[in-house]
């Protein structure tokens, strides 16, 4: 396969693909700071596990409930799947609506895995990102120099780890590849409900360390932050269990180590903006270039026929 060829098929793609792949790394670099945001906020003042209970019980009478998340440092609690507002944990009244980093990382994570509310548009636009790295490798090792192109070809090829790492560990997630040694450890019945699986965190754990404890494929699941890493834990009726790590969304995620993958992530997620914006600029000036010379023979001709 020839280089022309590589070249147009690279340039195509990138112009169909352009506005989804915007959308999806800038959703992706907003990310990469949840990590951070998290650790950050876990540790704040002790939450009584009695006290979320309670309160799960007020709000949610009806158990319709799938689960709840955790925001220690705001000391807010929020119910999933009940229509519940926001609550406070320290007055037990509903938050007060917020604009923060909590409702800007929700946007970015459904803008992220749902383009325009449509899965199968992030999906094949992360494959087309997958395309694109590997045409542009098969082009050949690139002459670094200070030009735009050479900026495109040096950030493409010394990020390349990176940058083809994380479309592939998105593609995992996406298919439900999870490289997991084990799966949930089976349990007696059904799953337990929401407040006895707070109970049973709550006995082994630091809820100020939990990022959600709630229902996920039919079994009732912890994640908490051990070490600086997101893990996930099954919860039945005799024990809080860790699962098998799942790689590629530790990995897509930046979950292995707040502080160091997230610093990863920005990288990648930066590279990846400017190899799509160099890569456009590189194609707009190759056509203005074409068109120059046509221009300048019109204006020619108007001044020719003006005498």
């Amino acid at each position: 396969m020839n280089k022309p060829l590589l070249l147009t098929l690279h340039r195509w793609i990138t112009l169909v693909f352009a506005l989804p792949l915007f959308a999806i790394i800038t959703t992706g670099l907003i990310l990469s700071f949840e990590p951070l945001m998290q650790v950050n906020g876990i540790g704040g003042p002790a939450i009584d596990a009695a006290r979320v209970v309670e309160l799960v019980k007020t709000y949610d009478p009806h158990n319709k409930a799938r689960g709840l998340s955790i925001n220690a440092a705001s000391q807010r609690m929020t119910l999933q799947g009940s229509g519940a507002p926001a609550i406070d944990l320290v007055t037990g009244a509903p938050a007060a609506a917020s604009s923060g980093p909590t409702d800007l990382f929700r946007w970015a994570r459904i803008t992220h895995e749902r383009l325009l509310g449509q899965a199968w548009l992030a999906t094949s636009s992360t494959i087309a990102m997958v395309i694109l790295m590997l045409l542009g490798s098969l082009m050949g090792l690139p002459r670094l120099r200070n030009t735009l192109s050479g900026w495109h070809k040096g950030t493409a090829w010394f990020a390349l780890p990176l940058v083809l790492l994380s479309p592939l560990s998105g593609l995992c997630m996406a298919f439900g590849l999870t490289f997991q040694s084990g799966g949930v450890p089976a349990g007696s019945g059904r799953p337990l409900a929401l407040p006895d699986a707070i109970r049973m965190v709550a006995a082994s754990h630091d809820l100020t360390h939990v990022i959600s404890i709630g229902l996920r494929g039919g079994h009732m699941m912890a994640r908490i932050y051990d070490g600086g890493e997101l893990r996930a834990y099954a919860v039945n009726s005799s024990e809080v269990t860790p699962l098998p790590r799942n790689w590629p969304r530790l990995i897509h995620e930046g979950n292995w180590s707040a502080l160091i993958a997230s610093s990863l992530n920005v990288v990648t997620s930066i590279a990846l903006l400017t190899l799509l914006s160099t890569g456009l600029l590189i194609w707009a000036r190759r056509k203005l270039r074409k068109r120059r010379p046509r221009s300048d023979r019109q204006a020619g001709a108007a001044v020719v026929g003006a005498r």
